[in-house]
């Protein structure tokens, strides 16, 4: 009887390594996540990893130290290798850049995720895929899977950081959001926070003028839960890009 190949996913992210199996059914296994410094992995990060699987496939946007510490890892553990990259065309899904190349590799495959999902509910609605990270990536996805270009702006997170670097008296953290603050803190969170609001909700109207319908919203990203506000309607994915590696990872040679 042939063993069945064993397959992990791996998404390297600027603080966070996310990995997962690749079940039977092209849906992924458990997700784990290790915080990293940006540029070494804890030690026994990898303890919960098989000694031995068939093959890796990852996605990273974090430094090239990091990268080469998790290539490493990974080649006493697997015999194959795969590095996913940004390409015109995976399957239905069609990239709007004429540079594809360009499109973060994160995005593409979030892009592919979301398309993903719908084929494995058996509907493929409209998307709109929002990534809140280091930076809020908005892309937007017709049912055929035609992307339809995207944007790209500082998260809450980054535009406090920033702030801070510029004057130490406003602080990274804290506050909540209101309609119009009478402290610092407030001001601070509300005007960032509402700044992020403000751009997805715009995306969505334009997206809906642009489509004709209105895209559904997809959120994925380690920043998701920190943005409060966010519309009812919207699904949460944390792990998107995973299940985008999933279906890429499946994809014939």
């Amino acid at each position: 009887m042939m063993t069945a190949m064993t397959t992990f996913l791996f998404d390297l992210g600027n603080t966070r390594l996310k990995y997962a199996a690749l079940n039977d059914d092209g849906r992924i296994g458990n997700v784990v996540a290790v915080a990293h410094d940006g540029e070494t992995l804890p030690a026994g990060w990898d303890a919960e990893l098989p000694a031995r699987f068939d093959a890796a496939a990852l996605t990273t946007v974090g430094s090239a130290t990091l990268r080469t510490h998790l290539l490493d890892a990974l080649t006493v553990r697997c015999g194959r290798i795969s590095i996913a990259r940004t390409v015109s065309r995976s399957g239905d899904l069609r990239i709007g850049y004429p540079q594809p190349e360009t499109l973060g590799a994160d995005r593409f495959l979030a892009m592919l995720g979301a398309h993903a999902r719908g084929r494995l509910a058996g509907d493929t609605p409209a998307w709109l895929v929002v990534g809140i990270g280091t930076a809020i990536t908005l892309d937007l996805l017709d049912a055929d899977g035609r992307h339809r270009g995207g944007r790209i702006a500082p998260s809450p997170a980054l535009m406090r950081e920033a702030l801070h670097a510029r004057a130490t008296q406003l602080p990274e953290q804290g506050g909540e959001l209101v309609a119009f603050a009478n402290n610092t803190l407030d001001a601070l969170r509300s005007g960032c926070d509402g700044a992020a609001l403000a751009l997805i909700r715009e995306a969505l109207d334009a997206g809906t003028t642009l489509l004709g319908i209105a895209p559904r919203v997809l959120l994925h990203g380690g920043g998701i839960d920190a943005l409060p506000g966010l519309d009812g309607n919207a699904l949460r994915a944390p792990a998107l890009v995973l299940e985008g590696l999933a279906a890429w990872a499946r994809m014939p040679a």
